[in-house]
């Protein structure tokens, strides 16, 4: 029999699908068909973390977000450089980072933002051939001894939640 140890235990069984890749299609990320992308914005809204649809561009909830309220804007088209958007998405994805910003200082107040894109897998990009900006809204402290040590994030509210609450919210 062994001892108890005095610690908490926060299972997320949930987030196995993710580390494991089994939600990864069989022919990857590379193709419209498997892109999660390109699926979303045509998903019913009640199967979908889709926040907002704009002519070129549509915002969408992160499924592993670093913290709550984490949206990605994402243009239609499936391409993965910055520089391959037209002068219509650009204009539309920096217009709709900002409307995200306003909507998560209303409805979340948060102390900042980290925003960014990472382009190509050796930067970081889960889904490289898909651009999309992170927008991550940050609070004094959101970098406590969880995520830090335990390599845990706890969120307070589920993602269908969060989707309605933002969606709501923005106009």
């Amino acid at each position: 029999m062994s001892t108890p140890d005095d610690l908490e235990r926060l299972w997320t069984p949930h987030r196995m699908i993710y580390i494991a890749g089994a939600e990864r299609p069989a022919e990857g990320y590379d193709k419209p068909s498997g892109c999660p992308f390109c699926v979303a914005p045509k998903a019913e809204p009640d199967q979908t973390l889709v926040v907002r649809k704009g002519e070129t561009v549509f915002a969408v909830l992160n499924l592993y977000p670093y913290n709550p309220g984490h949206l990605m804007v994402c243009p239609y088209r499936h391409v993965a450089d910055y520089t391959d958007l037209d002068p219509a998405e650009t204009v539309e994805l920096a217009e709709f980072t900002q409307s995200a910003m306003r909507v998560m200082r209303a409805v979340s107040s948060p102390h900042g933002f980290n925003l960014g894109m990472n382009q190509g897998s050796v930067a970081g990009a889960g889904i490289a051939a898909h651009l999309h900006q992170h927008i991550v809204p940050r609070w004094g402290g959101d970098t406590n001894f969880m995520p830090v040590i335990g390599r845990t994030k706890v969120l307070p509210q589920l993602l269908h939640d969060t989707r309605d609450l933002i969606s709501g919210a923005w106009k």
